[in-house]
């Protein structure tokens, strides 16, 4: 095995949005293939066609592309080893359920479901709820370990509907190394006998994993905690095919847990505490259920992935940020942990928001651009910028930008004139009036120590605090008692649009005092 080109795969269904768990799987074989020089797969497990959504191959394909987690081979890429759909694979797997029929090592089940509903009932008690087909029931069922070979014969000539069962042992202990947890062991006659391939001719997961896995040359297996109890069969799988020295090496990845830590996390905690756990929105075609997403909420990419790999996985040191580069440097499976991760929406957006104050502001216009033609803004990319330079320090989620930046884009219809009014008077009034004509004689797109200067250089005239007249500025131009430096805000307005807002909140106060002298 270590003599093979690692090659790894993330083999998902196409049946809806990405849970993050789902990203994280795909991280974690990213990145240990890129480690080792290797090859990244996508293969799209879509046999159960009952199941198929229309349009989730391709969210698949988009959350990847904007994880920055794109495969080396996939559907949509090709390979070597096409197709990466198991539906167009499906001729290949009847003949290895027949290999292992002959084998002794699966059998035909004609078993119908209503039949199987009443094998169920009758065998169901308190101590067994759910009775499985396996070494104890299969002699009292319809399948070819019980039927001559000439009833065999006739069934299969009939093409009666019929699925291949594995045959699993008695009591057997399978015992295997998981990268993560170390040796594992199972005994074989807890585990029912899995159906392999359908009666429709596809195979379940089970078969066509490790088909799949097989003829792909696949080196190293990583999957969720849920799929330790499949290995026997798949282990099994591997040893009666004759592949057991080509089976590739396991490791079962920790689940992520809700925020309290009771259970896995899913899609009803994150509607429950208002957060996503798809990467990306995913409206349902059915339902038209909207699902919202990491990256419609104002997640970078770069963001995301650093806050998935910090969940269940460390370098050792109390490093928190990472670049792709250095993550692909230093992951190893071995620093992935046994214990499942709690998610932290909290913490989950502390790391967007380092990456968000790093961002070079053009980078950020490009982003946020389209999220202001969603409000009928549109501005060019260099005001947009300059802007973002302004506000990111305070975003946490890309989403919050409007909020913090609304006033730049469009003249406030309300001012909070609550804590001004009370001390407004005919000296302030003044000052505003008489500064106005003085930004005339500044540059036209001045800098905010021009304004400092020039307003300061007023009010010293006037015999008037600065600290007095600010205040009533930062709600002339924006509207309330918030955002950035308010000669930062004057200088990215302009001189003129400076002026209106200035002329209109001297209005604002004037009548504002009246109403007050009146009531």
């Amino acid at each position: 095995m270590n003599n093979r080109k690692v090659r790894v795969r993330f083999a998902p269904s196409p049946t809806g949005g990405l849970h993050l768990g789902g990203v994280r799987t795909v991280l974690f074989n990213y990145l240990f293939a890129k480690h080792h020089k290797g090859e990244f797969v996508l293969r799209i497990e879509d046999t159960d066609q009952t199941r198929y959504v229309p349009g989730a191959e391709e969210y698949i394909n988009e959350c990847l592309r904007w994880c920055g987690l794109e495969p080396d081979e996939s559907p949509e890429k090709g390979g070597p080893y096409e197709p990466y759909r198991q539906s167009e694979r499906k001729a290949l797997y009847r003949q290895y359920a027949e290999q292992l029929v002959a084998a002794g090592h699966a059998y035909y089940a004609f078993d119908t479901p209503e039949e199987l509903d009443a094998f169920r009932e009758k065998y169901k008690s308190p101590e067994n709820p759910s009775p499985q087909y396996d070494h104890r029931t299969r002699s009292k069922m319809r399948n070819s370990l019980n039927m001559t070979d000439a009833e065999l014969k006739a069934l299969l000539d009939a093409q009666t509907p019929h699925v291949i069962r594995i045959k699993m042992p008695e009591n057997e202990t399978l015992v295997f190394n998981d990268m993560i947890r170390g040796e594992v062991s199972f005994n074989t006659g807890l585990v029912d006998d899995k159906v392999l391939l359908k009666a429709d001719g596809m195979p379940t997961y089970h078969l066509a994993v490790v088909v799949d896995d097989y003829l792909m040359k696949i080196t190293h297996a990583f999957r969720g905690e849920e799929w330790l109890p499949s290995a026997p069969v798949h282990i099994l799988l591997w040893k009666y095919l004759g592949w057991e020295s080509e089976m590739p090496e396991w490791a079962h990845l920790p689940l992520i847990l809700k925020p309290d830590g009771n259970g896995k996390l899913s899609k009803r905690d994150g509607d429950r505490l208002g957060f996503p756990v798809y990467a990306m929105n995913w409206k349902d075609p059915k339902t038209q259920e909207l699902t919202k997403g990491f990256r419609e909420l104002g997640f970078l990419p770069e963001a995301f992935i650093n806050m998935l790999v910090m969940l269940g996985w460390n370098d050792g040191t109390e490093q928190e940020i990472f670049s792709m580069e250095e993550l692909i440097e230093k992951f190893s499976m071995d620093r992935v942990h046994k214990s499942g991760a709690k998610f932290d929406f909290e913490k989950a957006k502390w790391f967007n928001h380092q990456y968000i104050h790093h961002k070079d502001n053009q980078s950020l216009a490009t982003l946020l651009q389209p999220m202001l033609a969603e409000k009928d803004v549109h501005a060019d990319l260099g005001f947009i910028a300059t802007v973002a330079g302004l506000v990111k320090e305070r975003l946490y989620v890309l989403s919050e930008f409007w909020d913090h930046s609304f006033f730049f884009f469009q003249r406030p219809s309300t001012h909070d004139t609550g804590a001004v009014a009370p001390k407004w008077n005919a000296d302030k009034e003044k000052f505003f009036t008489t500064w106005l004509p003085k930004l005339d004689k500044l540059p036209k797109q001045p800098s905010a120590a021009d304004l400092e200067a020039s307003f300061k250089e007023l009010a010293t005239e006037m015999g008037i605090k600065v600290g007095e007249l600010q205040l009533p500025f930062r709600i002339m131009l924006t509207g309330g008692k918030f955002g950035p430096p308010v000669f930062d805000i004057a200088a990215t307005l302009g001189v003129t649009e400076t002026q209106k807002r200035i002329a209109i909140g001297v209005d604002v106060y004037k009548k504002a005092v009246e109403a007050a002298s009146q009531s």
